[in-house]
């Protein structure tokens, strides 16, 4: 494999929300919304808080082992699991719901920034240990986004009837079919039949979902210690509990997010997330998520038959706390709770409800975590490459919509003049003679004629956009082909990583496409990496 990488700033790929380049140029007005930047600097700060709270890291290291006891793991994983033991180790963090087959492939570009991101701090710190973490939101309920993946164009989805959080689902005929659809899709590439069998010895009959992600991400990044934390566990939400009680108690959290919401509006960015009275769910037995409700002293789950008392309540709490769950607004706190952490790697949909919550680590004395925006990959294969140099774009280029790209090639490639810039300055010599010429007689002809020389440029400005149709359609050889690698590039009109998922692409370049895209991972930098097969 042979790629050559290059990167391009965020905001000349024309993809990225207003508050994520802010964030990104530190504007002022989100400062008071996050506690530091992520530099060398912070880093330094952050270790010292986080080394000042306390947190149970033998339970940690615990549930840890007790979630890995039926997977291989390898030498760095368990030497990473055995670190968290230790006051000198923390972790860097990225998080995701167990979307089907890992999901979009932003999915593995935050864990391996993550693993990035620990390497790059032990060369800064060498006394101390930093240990990657992908905390998986199993107890996401919403199917529609989870359970489905993008493959060739086409959305391919799991055709299911169990509803609930998908991490407790079970792998049932109709994904098991799914499987086979993409076994037919990608079967004959060089390493499809590697790669599917490595998906069928995760995804077997029975085993839940955040069972087979779990396997499946071990297998992908075991090598470089990844640890999987799977927090639908009664041993991790047992450290949650006086949390949890305060939630159903006194229901702080959402009076806090609203005000740090309003804040956020004021200053011109629209909140990300919006907290509920109790922001914690119920998870039944049958993986059912459903949201708690106060009314006086009765707890209700909603759309059940459950009723507790205070008393019980706080038994049921108690003796099953994993039968509680955290929304989005609890969610990153009971996080950071478990874990030694000190950076989060996140998207920018995540960066937008981080800001939301350093009011409710405040609240909790919790140390709030460095923010960092996760990497981004454009991957174009030698095919592809071969296309973009005919055709004559730079890589940048690539990033124009497909009317720009269009506009810029027939420019560059017609043999005609399409310019209108020479009619364009005559118009305006000529209206400013006529100006001059109107000035002594009636000054106030002056705004009149400033006026016909407005529309008359803007006639010449259709006058050439007539042109460049006119011309693209001697050209629509050329046309068809930058249409064809917009819509490979950018499926759906979208960045590559936010709709195609991983394995056609390790179905053709197998797992040296994880090395690379890891030997090309940026720690602290903040580019879009392209990365171009030659």
């Amino acid at each position: 494999m042979n790629f050559k990488a290059t990167g391009i700033p965020y905001g000349q790929t024309y993809s990225f929300s207003k508050l994520v380049l802010d964030y990104l140029s530190e504007s002022e007005a989100l400062q008071p919304f996050y506690q530091q930047f992520p530099r060398k600097e912070s880093l330094k700060a952050i270790l010292k808080a986080k080394s000042e709270y306390q947190q149970n890291r033998q339970l940690l290291s615990d549930a840890l082992l007790a979630q890995y006891k039926n997977l291989d793991q390898t030498e760095a994983l368990t030497n990473h699991i055995e670190l968290l033991k230790q006051p000198n180790t923390f972790t860097i963090t990225t998080a995701h719901q167990p979307n089907i087959f890992t999901g979009p492939l932003y999915f593995i570009y935050k864990i391996l920034h993550a693993i990035k991101l620990a390497e790059y701090c032990h060369s800064l710190y060498p006394n101390y240990n930093f240990v990657p973490v992908y905390y998986m939101g199993s107890e996401d309920a919403d199917l529609d986004e989870l359970g489905h993946i993008h493959l060739n164009g086409e959305k391919l989805v799991w055709d299911t009837k169990q509803i609930g959080a998908v991490g407790r689902m079970t792998i049932d005929k109709e994904l098991l079919q799914l499987i086979e659809r993409i076994e037919s899709e990608i079967g004959v590439q060089p390493y499809g039949a590697d790669i599917m069998k490595v998906v069928r010895k995760f995804y077997t009959s029975g085993a839940n979902i955040q069972t087979a992600t779990l396997g499946f991400v071990n297998y992908l990044f075991g090598s470089y210690g990844l640890v999987v934390v799977v927090p639908d566990s009664p041993v991790l939400k047992s450290i949650a509990i006086d949390l949890f009680k305060d939630e159903l108690l006194n229901q702080h959290s959402s009076g806090i997010v609203a005000e740090t919401a309003q804040k956020l509006e004021k200053a011109g960015y629209k909140a990300q997330a919006h907290g509920r009275n109790i922001n914690l769910f119920y998870l039944k037995d049958n993986g059912e998520r459903l949201r708690i409700e106060r009314n006086n002293d009765t707890w209700i789950v909603v759309d059940s038959d459950i009723r507790f008392t205070q008393e019980e309540l706080f038994k049921e709490l108690a003796s099953h706390p994993e039968r509680f769950s955290p929304n989005v607004i609890l969610r990153g706190l009971f996080q950071e709770m478990i874990l030694p952490n000190i950076v989060f790697v996140g998207g920018g949909g995540e960066l937008a409800y981080w800001l939301e919550l350093k009011g409710i680590f405040e609240h909790y004395k919790v140390p709030y975590p460095l923010l960092i925006l996760r990497n981004s990959f454009l991957i174009i294969n030698h095919k592809q490459v071969e296309r973009i140099n005919k055709l004559n774009f730079t890589e940048q280029e690539l990033f124009l919509s497909s009317l720009g790209l269009k506009n810029k090639w027939v420019k560059a490639n017609s043999q005609n003049n399409l310019s209108t810039e020479q009619a364009q300055l005559a118009i305006k010599k000529l209206f400013e003679s006529l100006a001059d010429q109107a000035t002594p007689i009636d000054p106030t002809l002056k705004r009149h004629i400033y006026a016909l020389q407005k529309q008359e440029e803007r006639n010449i400005v259709e006058l050439g956009k007539k042109f460049l149709r006119a011309e693209k359609k001697n050209y629509s050889d050329a046309m068809r082909q930058i249409d064809a690698l917009k819509l490979q590039l950018f499926p759906n009109n979208n960045l590559q990583e936010r709709v195609d998922n991983i394995l056609p692409y390790l179905a053709c370049w197998g797992p040296d496409l994880i090395t690379t895209l890891y030997q090309n991972s940026y720690a602290l930098e903040q580019q879009l990496v392209v990365i171009a097969e030659h």
